[in-house]
């Protein structure tokens, strides 16, 4: 990994100098795009609108237009913000770590300790680890003044940006003001329902469908080209059941019975494994 940002985290009269490594990345297969007739590639060209001249992004500053002016500014003048020459990522407050709505949670970050003695940084970790806080921090990262909860996962540091409150749009739904009259036992099936899908977390247990497939068609139409048969190449897809309208206690129902079916198959599946490692 490559550090992106170096600096330090700063609560009280304490510094905690650390490089800042992006924590996650995307997984997602690369496409461009082509002509459709030729298969040549399409590409964007930043076209100057005055000279008509295409535009290196070296040479590309940003702009503010209110309607009638025009002001542009140039990489010097957003690096002369004080806060973007900041280096420093700033405790604001140490907060229960259950007040903080997932829906503001953004980008994460590890930080990695950037000094010969690792001390402060374990000491930050341990009493956050031991008070049940999270850090709320400020800072700036490629021209943006950020805010952050800094937390513990595993033996590193870590943080995740937050979106700001006015980034977080208000559901308002006229339908859910609507009265809903649910009986008990329709609770009952909905309750018997989540229970049939209870389970510990586990992210290893789940795989991105549709990358894979993608990575499936890929190869196929590299070793068939235009061919290909996709029916051949992912199986028949039956048609999903639906075609009737269920009402809620009979979905309910037939959930839950379909789960424990399906739970019931794969554990029984689980003995006779063992059974045939002993055996051997």
């Amino acid at each position: 990994m490559r550090a992106i940002w170096k600096g330090a985290v700063a609560f009280g009269l304490v510094n905690v100098p650390v490089k800042v490594y992006s924590a996650t990345e995307d997984h997602d297969i690369s496409l461009h795009q082509v002509h459709d007739k030729d298969g040549g590639r399409i590409r964007y060209q930043r076209r100057c609108e005055i000279c008509g001249e295409i535009v290196e992004y070296k040479n590309i500053d940003k702009a503010y237009d209110d309607g009638e002016r025009t002001v542009v500014l140039t990489s010097e003048d957003l690096a002369s913000l004080p806060v973007e020459k900041s280096r420093e990522i700033e405790v604001v407050e140490f907060v229960p770590s259950d007040q903080i709505d997932p829906i503001m949670l953004d980008r994460a970050y590890y930080l990695e300790p950037d000094s010969k003695s690792t001390k402060a940084y374990v000491l930050l970790r341990r009493t956050l680890e031991e008070t049940d806080r999270t850090a709320i921090v400020q800072f700036s990262l490629r021209q943006k003044s950020r805010l952050a909860a800094l937390r513990v996962r595993g033996d590193v540091l870590m943080i995740q940006t937050l979106l700001w409150q006015d980034e977080v749009r208000e559901a308002t739904f006229p339908s859910l003001d609507e009265k809903v009259r649910i009986s008990a036992k329709e609770k009952e099936m909905s309750a018997a329902l989540v229970e049939s899908f209870s389970s510990d977390f586990d992210p290893e247990n789940f795989k991105d469908d549709y990358q894979e497939q993608l990575r499936t068609l890929i190869e196929a139409k590299l070793e068939k080209g235009e061919a290909l048969d996709t029916d051949e190449t992912f199986g028949e897809t039956g048609e999903e059941e639906g075609g009737n309208v269920l009402d809620l206690m009979e979905a309910l129902r037939r959930s839950v019975e379909k789960n424990r079916e399906k739970k019931g198959s794969s554990g029984a599946s689980k003995p006779a494994k063992s059974a045939s490692k002993k055996g051997a």
